[in-house]
């Protein structure tokens, strides 16, 4: 698949299908251990999200999935992107790496000499990129290698969506 979270066992489309449609399975295909690309494209492009990486080139230290071991060789021109897309009110990450990443080019981004604080997990904080303000919300991993049930990860999240959407 060719898309984000296409893992099988990444339960971020699983904890978005139980947000939004009281049911885990919604966008899973059928006949296969799969997600639906095109209904989750849609769905997301109704709900005015949008997916992208903290960072264009990255180098795997070793053979696993794990953030720890991601080198970030070129991160993403995040105040660039935030010019494309001016209703942008929150960013949302979902690991360590990405959400460092965020803090770091918040600070260096504005010339601060205080380093961003990044939020604890479930939480969040504002930060500014470029002349805008933006409020961080630092997810847990949908990753089923973090120890935390599904449905406490789905609690999380809506919060998080309940207070974005709430606030267009």
């Amino acid at each position: 698949m060719e898309f984000y979270y296409p893992n099988w066992t990444n339960d971020m489309w699983r904890i978005v299908g139980l947000i939004f449609f009281a049911d885990k399975h919604h966008f899973e295909l059928p006949d296969r251990k799969a997600f639906n690309k095109e209904q989750l494209v849609t769905f997301l492009t109704q709900q005015g999200i949008a997916l992208y990486d903290t960072a264009s080139a990255v180098r795997r230290l070793r053979d696993n999935a794990s953030d720890k071991f991601l080198e970030v060789v070129t991160p993403t021109d995040i105040p660039a992107l935030l010019g494309q897309l001016p209703l942008c009110q929150a960013i949302v990450t979902t690991g360590e790496k990405a959400t460092q990443t965020l803090c770091t080019l918040a600070t260096t981004a504005n010339q601060q000499t205080r380093e961003v604080t990044p939020p604890p997990v479930g939480g969040s904080t504002q930060l500014t990129i470029g002349n805008r303000t933006i409020t961080l919300y630092r997810m847990p991993s949908s990753s089923r290698a973090y120890p935390l049930a599904i449905e406490k990860k789905a609690a999380a999240y809506q919060k998080m969506f309940e207070e974005v959407l709430r606030n267009p």
